[in-house]
């Protein structure tokens, strides 16, 4: 069976309330940690387990199997891989019921030296992201019991490949020196269009891959914070706000960086899209502890006294909560990772006679983005853009 229309909802409404509390430049997976928090609401008990199941939004009582059907899903998606991870000291019993929940792969041992197991998780970590992410991002001390993780890795090739050129624009943090601008053509004009949501008009743009998985981005006016923009986008997803695609806009400027306009042409041509955006890597990290409401981890962080009952008889609380993640977008494709962990303790005049409809959409101020299954429509890896890659510096000895 695969996941649920109930787990898609639940996962991206965590995207969407993280996001509500992001301010820069970012990426973050919420589908990287919703697995691990639905696994210790499985194990939690009292107010740990309460808080933890509203952050799920699903009760505790159904998360394993959720997080089972969720994880299996993922682990069939072509371009990507999930892994989960645990990692327990050997004298800690863990509940048997609790452990038959997790595939029996998973389990490891720490020895109780932090160097030697910080070294062995961060090979865990290499080795589940292709090297995309080379560290484990919570550090071990010699209390540390327990350490439950997972690993999301993403890749795709963009149906259509962007051309690189050198971006134009008029937003002066990007205008201050060359940044690679992405730009490209298509026939296809319902890959954009434009929703009024209550924080404004926001273009969404589809960059279809060649493995259901997409990337879809998201334009705000000026004023919209990264929260609205990408909070938008999640409801777009869910059908909350009508989209008008690029075939019914109006002529003229019709939303965020989005305007439809006739156009002159020397021979007869079909109604085009034009696209220009930026390339973009970006790498965030991020402590879950600070933002503990949103993930349901107030409670669970209180070390006077134990949580889990459901996981050992040995009283545990959460010591440490983090997430490292990585998104490139460039002209070929997508790639993205996240390993999450969780610790207890585009001359001359030419005869311009035809006419043709021209939209042109331009990315060429921050803007959000969702990564996410086409089918399914689960965001995998969601962010802000706010510095576009550099322009690569000219290579003069092959000019010459």
């Amino acid at each position: 069976m695969g996941v649920t229309a109930a787990t898609v909802r639940a996962v991206n409404a965590l995207t969407a309330r993280w996001a509500g509390a992001s301010k820069d430049g970012t990426a973050f997976s919420a589908a990287g940690v919703w697995p691990l928090l639905a696994h210790l609401a499985d194990g939690a008990g009292g107010a740990a387990r309460s808080e933890l199941s509203d952050a799920l939004g699903l009760p505790a009582g159904q998360a394993r199997d959720a997080a089972r059907e969720l994880l299996a899903t993922m682990g069939a998606m072509r371009g990507l891989d999930m892994a989960l991870g645990l990692w327990t000291k050997r004298t800690l019993e863990l509940r048997q019921e609790w452990a038959a929940s997790l595939a029996a792969d998973v389990h490891g041992v720490l020895t109780g030296d932090p160097a030697d197991d910080g070294r062995a998780l961060d090979a865990w970590t290499a080795k589940q992201t292709g090297g995309l992410i080379d560290r484990m991002p919570i550090a071990l001390t010699e209390g540390t019991q327990l350490v439950l993780a997972s690993a999301l890795t993403m890749r795709t090739q963009w149906l259509s490949p962007f051309q690189e050129v050198e971006l134009e624009t008029a937003y002066e943090p990007w205008s201050t020196s060359p940044r690679l601008g992405l730009r490209r053509s298509s026939a296809v004009l319902d890959r954009v269009g434009v929703a009024d949501t209550p924080g404004g008009y926001v273009t969404e743009l589809k960059v279809l891959g060649n493995n259901a998985l997409d990337v879809h981005l998201l334009l705000g006016e000026e004023d919209m914070k990264p929260g609205q923009v990408l909070g938008a986008g999640v409801d777009l997803l869910a059908g909350r706000y009508a989209v008008v695609p690029g075939p019914r806009l109006p002529f003229g400027n019709v939303g965020p960086g989005l305007r439809v306009e006739k156009v002159r042409c020397t021979r007869p041509e079909p109604p085009s899209l034009d696209v220009t955006t930026v390339a973009y890597h970006t790498n965030a990290s991020h402590d879950l502890l600070k933002l503990h409401e949103l993930f349901g981890l107030t409670t669970a962080q209180d070390a006077s006294r134990g949580h889990f009952p459901g996981i050992s008889g040995f009283p545990l609380a959460i010591s440490s909560a983090k997430q490292n993640t990585m998104a490139k977008f460039d002209a070929l494709g997508f790639e993205a990772a996240a390993v999450t962990a969780f610790g207890a303790l585009a001359g001359g005049l030419p005869d311009l006679r035809y006419v043709t409809t021209r939209i042109s959409a331009a990315f060429d101020r921050p803007f959000g983005f969702l990564a996410l299954h086409r089918h399914t429509r689960l965001v995998l890896t969601a962010g802000w853009v706010t510095d576009p890659m550099p322009c690569p510096e000219p290579d003069w000895e092959d000019e010459r």
